[in-house]
């Protein structure tokens, strides 16, 4: 592991850091202004909804640029953005509007930032190490963002409310500053004087007709509406079923993170063990499966704990299995319009299951609905990506700078055993 690469992850981590202190401080915030589940609802749904408007350009826009330089000024946009909510919050001027307004361009902003870290990975990593590499920013991204984030953010909000947002803003601009040191390296554009339009269309034709990524693609979007069902009014199940305080939400989501970091740390043994095709079959059906223990068992704090660690952990392994197949996959040329499709999917479903969730947790079935509805959702999925998950490959391809650009053919069916 390179250099670059120290410096990419030590900033990952530094600006995740601040992120997960302030994700647990959002809903604190939208719960100290109303309880209605649809409206803490919609600080999700309006979080993630730029994933689901902007992702599609975004990527196009990424693989004309430099990828450096543009984590480098989102970073600082971001910075600026939760400054903006910070002052807010000290001046008690804190509205539901805002707290909207800020949640969606921040969110806006990390569909740059996500794009750009997805591009610059493959460029700084050899493709022999893409799951040691990914095995290692997955663990930091659990690790700051929902193992010690959240308990920071919780325990500094209960002494000053703008104290976290503060603490946000200096992650990302030591982040930024780590970036700015990353060495200037070309990079593989897509850009050849036509349309925004007609880049995009190469990346959504491209991984249309790759079977295997496909239906990767579609599966991580009906995760991510499932789980944004369940997580969008967490806050309410925390605080109503469970009976946790400001304090005690916080310890949940970082315990909810402990899976997350162990399936990180893991997922490159086990995949080398038993494969991508294996690692991913298995969590596609064990996850649900603790949703549905989580909708009838959990009643306390040690409950819902275990389950959701045991959720996180089978979320680790597939996220490091699946990004590591589409790195060594996708030519690097297309592979910000590539993963933009994908984010399109599977980040535009967010904002979709956070309005769903708030919508079942309002009905008479309550706040337990949501979780039910998700784990349904999620085994059909999984059922249904069966045929398509046997064509995953047995071996390691060759490094993704020597893959062809040429859009592949569909994947044939494997004959039936």
């Amino acid at each position: 592991m390179n250099r670059d690469w120290r410096l990419l992850l030590t900033a990952s981590t530094i600006s995740t850091l601040g992120d997960g202190a302030f994700l647990a401080v959002l809903p604190l915030l939208a719960a100290n202004i109303t309880t209605d589940p649809r409206l803490i609802a919609g600080v999700t749904a309006f979080g993630t909804l730029p994933w689901l408007l902007f992702s599609l350009p975004v990527g196009a826009l990424v693989d004309r640029a430099d990828p450096r330089r543009s984590l480098l000024r989102t970073q600082l946009a971001q910075a600026a953005l939760v400054t903006v909510l910070a002052a807010a919050t000290m001046a008690h001027t804190m509205s539901m509007a805002l707290i909207y307004a800020v949640a969606f361009a921040l969110g806006a902003a990390e569909t740059v930032a996500k794009v750009a870290i997805q591009k610059l990975i493959p460029s700084v990593v050899p493709g022999e190490l893409l799951e040691k590499a990914n095995g290692r920013q997955n663990a930091s991204m659990f690790s700051a963002k929902e193992f010690l984030g959240p308990p920071l953010g919780a325990l500094l909000f209960s002494f000053a409310a703008a104290l976290p947002l503060w603490a946000d803003v200096a992650t990302f601009a030591i982040s930024a500053a780590l970036v700015a040191r990353l060495s200037r390296r070309p990079h593989p554009t897509g850009h050849s004087g036509r349309s925004i339009r007609a880049e995009v269309a190469d990346g959504v034709r491209w991984l249309a007709r790759h079977r295997l990524l496909r239906t990767l693609t579609l599966l991580s979007g009906a995760a991510n509406l499932a789980n944004y069902m369940a997580l969008s009014t967490l806050v309410l199940f925390a605080t109503s079923r469970l009976g946790l305080s400001g304090r005690g939400y916080g310890l949940l989501v970082g315990l909810m993170a402990a899976g997350g970091i162990a399936g990180s740390l893991l997922s490159a043994r086990l995949v080398a063990r038993f494969g991508g095709r294996a690692v991913v079959t298995t969590t596609i059906f064990t996850t649900p499966t603790a949703m549905l223990a989580i909708a009838t068992l959990a009643r306390d704090l040690p409950t819902m704990a275990a389950l959701a660690t045991f959720t996180s952990f089978g979320a680790s392994l597939w996220n490091v299995a699946s990004a590591s197949l589409r790195q060594r996959t996708v030519p690097l040329e297309l592979a910000g319009r590539v993963s933009s499709t994908g984010l399109l999917v599977t980040f535009g479903a967010q904002p979709i299951g956070a309005i769903l969730g708030g919508l079942l947790a309002a009905s008479p079935l309550g706040l337990t609905a949501p979780w039910l509805a998700a784990a349904t959702l999620r085994l059909t999925a999984a059922l249904l990506a069966l045929p398509a998950l046997r064509t995953w490959p047995t071996t390691l391809s060759s490094p993704i700078n020597n893959t062809p650009a040429s859009p592949p053919p569909n994947t044939p069916e494997p004959a039936a055993r």
